[in-house]
């Protein structure tokens, strides 16, 4: 049975929902993501796992209040705390994108207790960051007036690049939908214009002393992350498992759906059993 509910975290609202029986899984998303790009995985897992999705605040189903900060380091304190307010045994993190940044930082600053961590295609090595996110940083208040048709064109294009492949109608609406209306275009935006790699370079020091069983995973083609930085981070965890998603880009769950299926089902069946 899935439930839907909202933790309440300093002014925040935080959209999470929970499926399945057995040992705890957390599925993290990145940017501009949000849950829904994990939801049918949840769905494939939750035969054999409780599975947990969430909405970091400024994203998706959770809170897009202006005047909340939505960095790295607030996101990783928050999960800190959400991972506590679950309780139980200690859970797997799956996680994409800035969802590594946000949970390592979890576990290697604010203590958050985890059993064993997936970093698939994961922010968290410098460099980082676009062209496009500095544009924007200087000038968010310009992007935030954009014409709306102006803003969802420049989405669409900008998201549509994290695919190796061409995208469906369908999943462009699902990845544009929370950031289009007047508080999706200023929140879309404001989270990119917070991005900041001292919050990854203030951890990178510590990711040899990450003790849980470690899966790095990486689509070969992505062009946002490329996959030198997988070889990187697996060299500097200890036993780190690597492992390639051929022909994938950032959006690996969009394009190579049952290889990266098969690889959390093989990683979770070797770490839970």
């Amino acid at each position: 049975m899935e439930t839907h509910e909202e933790f309440s975290w300093r002014g925040r609202r935080v959209h999470w929902s929970r499926r399945g029986s057995g040992p705890p899984v957390v599925l993290c998303h990145g940017t501009p993501w949000s849950s829904a790009l994990w939801a049918p995985f949840a769905d494939a897992l939750s035969s054999q796992y409780t599975v947990h999705l969430w909405d970091m605040p400024g994203y998706g189903r959770s809170s897009k209040d202006d005047g909340h900060d939505v960095s790295l380091a607030v996101q990783g304190e928050l999960l800190a705390d959400l991972l506590r307010f679950w309780g139980g045994p200690p859970p797997h993190l799956v996680t994409h994108d800035i969802g590594g940044a946000v949970t390592l930082r979890a576990h290697l600053l604010h203590g958050a207790p985890i059993a064993s961590l997936a970093l698939i295609d994961v922010v968290a090595l410098a460099p980082w960051g676009s062209p496009f996110y500095r544009l924007v940083g200087e000038n968010a208040a310009v992007f935030e007036a954009l014409p709306a048709a102006m803003h969802e064109a420049l989405l669409r294009e900008y998201v549509s690049g994290a695919a190796a492949g061409d995208l469906t109608g369908d999943q462009l609406r699902m990845l544009a939908e929370p950031w289009l209306g007047p508080e999706g275009q200023r929140a879309f935006y404001r989270q990119i214009a917070a991005a900041d790699q001292a919050h990854t370079d203030e951890i990178e020091p510590l990711y040899p002393t990450v003790g849980v069983p470690t899966l790095v995973a990486w689509g070969t083609a992505d062009t946002w992350i490329p996959a030198d930085r997988a070889h990187r981070l697996a060299g500097v965890i200890p036993g780190a498992r690597l492992e390639l998603i051929d022909g994938a880009g950032h959006l690996v769950q969009l394009d190579a759906p049952v290889a990266v299926t098969a690889a959390l089902q093989r990683w979770l069946g070797s770490v839970t059993a």
